[in-house]
Parts: C-alpha cells; sequence; structure tokens
C-alpha cells in the first residue's frame, strides 16, 4: 500500500504539471469552497506545490510507511492515511480558514503520531520519533507557508486510530475495531459540518 500510494501521488503530480496545473485547482483544499468541493478534503492529500515537498513527503512516506503497514496491515494503513489526511483538512477548515493546502504532509504526521502509540505500546524507545515530531511541528509554526493546521490534525487523528489500532488487536474484537475507526470517520464529518 505504501508503494501504491507513492505511484498514485507521483502520477497525479505529473498530471499537475501536465495540465498547467488544472487538476491542482480541482484536488487542493479551499476551505472557502468545502460545501462545493469537500471531496478535495482528501484528494489535497495527492496534489503537491514542487518537486521539493512531494520528495520530502514521499520520502517521508517510504522511511515511515512500510514498518508501519507491517505492523497493522494494508487495510488499516490505508484507513490511517486517509483519515489522518482528512483530520488535517478538518483542522485546517477550524483553525485556517481562508488558507488553501495542498500535499500529504497531514497523512504522514498521522503515520508519525500512529506509529509513536504503536512503538510505546510495544515498548519501543520512541524518544527520537518524539524529537522528530515535535521538530516538524515546530518548523510548521516558524516557516511561512507551511500548514501547521493540517500537522496537528493529522499527528492528532494518526495518534487516536493507533490507540483503537492497540486496544483492539484481538480477532473477537475486529467488529469493535472497524466500529470506532467508523466513529472516528464520522466524527471529522460531523465536525466538518458544525464548522460549515
Amino acid at each position: 500500500m505504501t508503494l501504491t500510494l507513492i505511484v498514485i501521488t507521483t502520477v497525479v503530480f505529473a498530471l499537475q504539471y501536465l495540465s498547467s496545473d488544472l487538476v491542482t485547482s480541482y484536488l487542493l483544499y479551499q476551505p472557502t469552497l468545502t460545501a462545493f468541493m469537500p471531496w478535495t478534503m482528501i484528494t489535497s492529500l495527492f496534489v503537491h506545490a514542487g518537486i521539493f515537498h512531494i520528495g520530502l513527503n514521499m520520502l517521508a512516506l517510504y522511511l515511515f510507511g512500510p514498518a508501519l503497514e507491517t505492523l497493522i496491515g494494508r487495510t488499516r494503513f490505508l484507513a490511517l492515511y486517509l483519515l489522518s489526511g482528512f483530520g488535517g483538512s478538518v483542522a485546517v477548515l477550524w483553525l485556517g480558514y481562508g488558507t488553501a493546502v495542498l500535499g500529504a504532509s497531514g497523512a504522514i504526521f498521522g503515520l508519525l503520531g500512529a506509529y509513536f502509540i504503536i512503538q510505546r505500546k510495544l515498548g519501543g524507545n520512541t524518544i527520537q520519533l518524539l524529537v522528530v515530531i515535535g521538530l516538524n511541528l515546530a518548523m510548521g509554526f516558524f516557516v511561512p507557508g507551511i500548514a501547521w493546521q493540517a500537522h496537528v490534525g493529522g499527528v492528532v487523528v494518526g495518534a487516536l486510530i493507533a490507540v483503537v489500532l492497540v486496544q483492539t488487536r484481538r480477532r473477537n474484537q475486529r467488529a469493535l475495531q472497524i466500529f470506532l475507526l467508523l466513529a472516528v470517520a464520522a466524527a471529522l464529518v460531523i465536525a466538518t459540518v458544525v464548522r460549515l
């Protein structure tokens, strides 16, 4: 799933370039247009502002994705990625209403948040990961042009999903796990509707 997401994102980036940013205008997230283009809360994860932007995000996905995917499985990994990105968009809607955003950063931060929770549960050393998350979150507050809101929303939703996953690991808890993941998705939709 990690490689599939990288390939899809790369293809979309090529289409952005080939379409003279027509693709970008239909896929990036503009909070003021949420009611008319709600799909962009998810599709914005797949468009990027330049080669450096996509390069950093896909590198992070390549570095953290495979290990996390191995731990939780492909379907859960995809749900984590998409819901974290959605959470990033919801945070932008609430905290940065006038800001148009694009990029996979919210989803990437979701992976980091989830990885942190899972490593803690497994008894692993999380200090380095915590430093990485902290530094990257801080950068969003001080470097112009970075949607820190998406980062915060992504890491919070990613951590929440990881808590659900680690607390419902047993086979007989599968239905509960699905219910709780759907509840997270529903909460994000409700938060979107309330803000609108």
